[in-house]
């Protein structure tokens, strides 16, 4: 591949729900570029992005994946993202890094939740332009005409046809280009092959008036072009290149495409407009970062004459390869040799090679310059996330917005001995995947494993035991529950041991009452006269804190009461501070047991949004997890409704919702509080743990 220049690379995104066919597209992408010599299918499980095993055997992608091609003397760089929602933290990786995002909707099914989702990453998130690819048009249930409504309904009026299919569905194979107002037929072959004439009939007017619609919305995006066509009634093709460029940057045009991207239909010429007007690395003029360490803001120049960052947005083990680090380079270059700084972690990097990447398969590169994306391997200490700098001139670039987890569950190794291969394992997982999560919980004695579903989850289990061989279970966690009171007691306790020698002796007097949601265990002492030396008050406020950690009716933490320890007895020679917490321990204990016990559960604010059909079959689920819902709003064809539902309910949300509404839902929930647990529920629990207790677990 021969060098360019940061104002001829072009980096994108191929993004959206799942099932819209971007593995596919890109597969055309790739071919037409000389890049493959043949059309890999999902079928086949021979495609250049959907390379690694688990991709193969389910038949959809998983990971992300960067390929590279050369078109009209541009270079590309094409991150493929996963559809699935599950795994949409590769999207907000490869938007972190992208120029534009190309959004691919399923001529079918039109705007999906998924689509919404990488629409707003992409505009909210990262402020970056957007294109939208209606795919399947050789489909015979699409319906370009409604896609694009209901584009225009969501995404507003700026959403414009470049391309408008003359005959989607089975026979699909001709398209009306409205910038040059002519008509293109296409080989069904897969050769990507076609043939241009000029409009006959209706076509001639209706392109027409497209074109001129296309042609003021192009003015409206810059001043001096509008005031040009206003003087002149039209632009020159010069002003038209420069304003369309212009347009599709800024976001006042989002471009849409026609395609079939199994049959090559309408991709080469989408190739033509994106080589002519797409925005590439050299259009966003600033890279802005902070000194490390500070919020002291810096900004460098996309260009290879400024000092060299480049931010890590992938990290993945590959067999007989090592880690990869995936980087785009925003300012100077990187070559292979040079030693660079991780200025997160504070350490130097040496960069051994460099690669372009088109799947799995690494190219050798002596360069990679600003704008450009590619990756290194076996970096000592650099993950996802990271920033590489010039010491010279170190800049921290901002990070990587990942979605919250939304779904845990417990492991348990089922072998002995594991403990350190699991631990090094979670560790190297969350370090290449961020969206998973792992802790100890001391509180639950559990670990506990966190993502974006169960699937996801699976994955994780199954790279372990690829990777590190430990066989793990998983489990729904235990729910931190409460415990508390709603009454006043008091309480005395002696505690007298004598078995030879000095002995044990100690006796408390507590009261106890309850105190507001949150406040969590206060103690104090009234004691007065000398009855007990105040030596001994922090040994039985020690009892009482032992206990509050290990519970007393569920083995589950002691919360939102009063102590007051008033009175008591102390001998001179066998009193010592182990009596007294032996004493103070027991005295709660009793004081607590009738001062009318109750235990507290942990209520999640449930946000979940779902499309119109599916709302009686949610709201019903949610009626049966014990949930009420609290508000529910409108957005176009979907339904937002906000709840309230026990986490003992959720952790199976996520499979649940994905049946409910076929994959287009999706969720997140927020810790709102504790509150009573039902008194059938709480004798659930506690008839549990005491079953436990028995078996000596």
């Amino acid at each position: 591949m021969k060098e360019y220049k940061t104002e001829n690379i072009i980096n994108f995104a191929l993004c959206g729900h799942s099932t819209t066919g971007k593995t596919t597209l890109l597969e055309s992408l790739l071919f037409n570029a000389g890049v493959i010599k043949r059309l890999g299918t999902i079928e086949d499980g021979n495609t250049t992005s959907d390379y690694h095993d688990d991709e193969i055997e389910h038949r959809h992608s998983i990971t992300s994946s960067l390929a590279n091609f050369e078109w009209l003397d541009k270079k590309f760089n094409v991150i493929d993202t996963p559809g699935y929602l599950e795994f949409h933290g590769e999207s907000k990786a490869a938007l972190r890094v992208a120029d534009f995002a190309a959004i691919v909707i399923n001529g079918s099914n039109g705007v999906e939740v998924g689509t919404e989702l990488v629409w707003d990453y992409a505009k909210s998130d990262y402020q970056i332009p957007r294109l939208i690819v209606v795919n399947f048009l050789d489909r015979d249930n699409t319906d370009f005409d409604k896609v694009l409504a209901q584009a225009k309904e969501r995404f507003g009026n700026k959403v414009f046809p470049f391309m408008i299919p003359m005959n989607y569905g089975e026979n699909f194979n001709q398209a009306a280009d409205i910038l040059r107002k002519e008509i293109y037929t296409y080989e069904t072959n897969g050769s990507g092959n076609y043939k241009e004439s000029k409009p006959t009939g209706e076509w001639v007017e209706s392109l027409s008036t497209l074109h001129e619609e296309l042609i003021e919305l192009i003015a409206e995006s810059d001043d001096k072009l509008l005031e040009l066509f206003f003087e002149n009634g039209e632009l020159t093709e010069e002003q038209l290149r420069g304003g369309l460029h212009h347009a599709f940057l800024t976001g006042e045009l989002i471009p849409v495409f026609c395609v079939a991207g199994k049959k090559n239909i309408g991709v080469k010429r989408m190739m033509d407009i994106l080589a002519r007007y797409a925005p590439c690395a050299s259009d966003f003029k600033e890279v802005k970062g902070t000194k490390p360490g500070t919020d002291t803001v810096i900004t460098l120049k996309p260009s290879i004459k400024e000092s060299t960052s480049a931010f890590v947005f992938k990290t993945v083990s590959e067999p007989h390869i090592g880690e990869l680090s995936f980087f785009r380079v925003y300012s100077g270059e990187i070559k292979a040799a040079d030693e660079l700084e991780n200025v997160l972690r504070n350490t130097n990097e040496k960069i051994r090679q460099v690669f372009s990447m088109n799947g799995k398969n690494r190219i050798d590169s002596n360069t990679l310059i600003a704008g450009d994306i590619g990756t290194a391997v076996k970096l000592k200490n650099t993950h996802t996330g990271d920033t590489l700098a010039s010491s010279s001139k170190p800049i921290e670039l901002a990070g990587i917005k990942y979605p919250s987890p939304t779904m845990r569950m417990a492991i348990l190794p089922k072998a002995k001995g594991d403990e350190e291969k699991i631990s090094e394992g979670l560790s190297t997982i969350h370090e290449e995947d961020p969206t998973f999560q792992y802790m100890v919980d001391p509180e639950l004695k559990q670990t506990i494993i966190s993502g974006q579903g169960e699937l996801h989850l699976k994955m994780v289990m199954k790279r372990l035991k690829d990777r590190y061989h430990v066989e793990l279970d998983m489990t729904a966690p235990k729910i931190p529950y409460r415990e508390t009171i709603m009454g006043k007691s008091e309480a005395k306790y002696r505690h007298k041991k004598q078995s030879g020698g000095s002995g044990q002796f100690a006796e408390v007097w507590m009261r106890i009452e309850p105190s507001q949601r949150g406040e969590g265990i206060e103690f104090k002492s009234s004691l007065v006269g000398q009855n007990v030396d105040r030596v001994y008050v922090t040994s039985v406020e020690k009892g009482i804190n032992f206990v509050c950690n290990d519970g007393i009716l569920a083995g589950c933490q002691v919360v939102d009461l009063k102590v007051n320890f008033y009175d008591g007895k102390m001998h001179p020679v066998d009193s010592n501070d182990i009596s007294f917490q032996i004493a103070g321990k027991h005295a709660f204990i009793d004081a607590f047991l009738q001062a009318k016990p109750k235990l507290l559960e942990p209520i999640y604010t449930l946000v979940v949004k779902i499309p119109d059909a599916v709302m009686g079959d949610v709201m019903g689920d949610i009626s049966q997890r014990r949930g009420r819902v609290q508000g529910m709003e409108s957005d176009g064809h979907y339904q937002i409704i906000t709840a309230e539902v026990p986490l003992v309910n959720l952790h199976d949300y996520s499979t649940s919702l994905r049946s409910m509404s076929q994959g287009r839902g999706i969720f997140n929930i927020e810790f709102a509080r504790y509150e009573d647990l039902p008194a059938i529920e709480a004798e659930k629990v506690i008839a549990e743990y005491k079953a436990s207790r028995e078996q000596g677990h």
